[in-house]
């Protein structure tokens, strides 16, 4: 499995790693029960600290997307992803607030941002098969 994190990048090293995890699960490259690196293997691969790697794994394990198993370590969910809840959904509303804040202070139009949506949407379902 190849993740692809930039180390430049104002977003948080282990929100990438959980948003490129749930893309690779979306995708089809990660599938359920299919196990991922250990936290040392995946830490050491990316050359991130441990506990970075560690918190990436424990949102991902909280929000239903990973199983984390003494023998078998850490693997996809083999009882499927987690279903739209209403904690998600105030999640998703506030996560994507400051998104569409900005989007209309640079002057984008509701349209473009539908569409924009409607293109990654469609982008992400079309890799899911």
């Amino acid at each position: 499995m190849f993740i692809k994190i930039d180390l430049q990048s104002e977003i948080p090293i282990y929100t990438q790693l959980q948003n490129r995890i749930i893309e690779g699960i979306v995708s089809g490259d990660l599938k359920a029960g299919e196990p991922l690196p250990s936290v040392r293997t995946m830490a050491s691969d990316l050359g991130v600290n441990m506990h970075t790697v560690n918190k990436a794994y424990n949102f991902l394990k909280q929000d239903g997307f990973i199983q984390i198993h003494r023998q078998k370590g850490v693997v996809i969910n083999p009882d499927g992803m987690p279903e739209v809840t209403s904690e998600y959904l105030g999640k998703f509303k506030q996560e994507i607030r400051p998104i569409i804040a900005e989007a209309l202070c640079r002057g984008m139009k509701e349209e473009d941002f539908s569409t924009f949506c409607q293109e990654v949407f469609n982008n992400l379902q079309e890799k899911r098969g």
